[in-house]
């Protein structure tokens, strides 16, 4: 029960980094507590997209390994989770998310906004969570692509994962990092931790190291953000 206490407490944490990039807070509903397996978290992501938002308490210590894709439509490569096209905190402790290694390419996140997506509008808020394993190929964003929505991380790491460009991740919305890691990605071509097409990134208290080729990129006229 103390743990649950804890990450409610985390929960309400999230708004923080929402409120610094401008996002609306996560619809105001129940918590949503995801028990520790794949199926109980994509039915999470996706019960809250159709309730137009929600906050997700994710189980603590627990590593939620993916086997498969679970998105559909969107604008980018499959994911292992269900694209983001509402308003979504999750709240973790010591929780992962991370790609089987026999399990097909995918990446792990896709935030979809409505300069990519018509309709969506995807706001990811994420705390005290570990997202690794993500592989898009040929595409962007292994760990995270932010296709014109919201990210804010707080206390989480993204690593090991890769794509051509944004290995970590990669973003053409807002990005604010928050006490954060990325490390230990690869990129094919450029931002092996990440890549900003547009938009705009904030790095507060974190750190970008360790990623191959580089740690941050981003095409003229964006500056890289670290």
């Amino acid at each position: 029960m103390r743990a649950i206490h804890v990450l409610r407490t985390l929960v309400a944490a999230t708004v923080v980094p929402l409120a610094l990039v401008s996002a609306p807070d996560a619809h105001a509903a129940s918590p949503i507590v995801v028990t520790c397996g794949e199926s109980a978290l994509v039915d999470a992501v996706n019960t809250a997209n159709a309730a137009g938002g929600g906050s997700l308490i994710l189980a603590p210590l627990c590593t939620y390994t993916l086997t498969s894709a679970h998105n559909s439509g969107g604008a980018g490569l499959p994911a292992g989770l269900p694209n983001i096209t509402t308003a979504i905190s999750m709240a973790g402790l010591g929780t992962q998310i991370t790609r089987a290694p026999s399990a097909p390419p995918f990446r792990i996140f896709e935030v979809d906004g409505p300069s990519q997506v018509p309709g969506a509008s995807g706001q990811l808020s994420m705390t005290a969570v570990t997202v690794s394993g993500g592989d898009a190929g040929l595409g962007v964003g292994g760990g995270i692509a932010n296709l014109g929505g919201t990210v804010a991380l707080t206390g989480s790491t993204i690593r090991d994962s890769k794509a051509s460009y944004g290995g970590g991740i990669y973003t053409d919305g807002a990005l604010t990092l928050l006490a954060s890691n990325v490390t230990a990605n690869t990129a094919g071509v450029n931002g092996g931790g990440i890549f900003t097409n547009a938009g705009g990134v904030a790095l507060i208290g974190s750190l970008v190291f360790g990623n191959t080729p580089s740690n941050c990129g981003a095409l003229p006229p964006v500056s890289p953000a670290c």
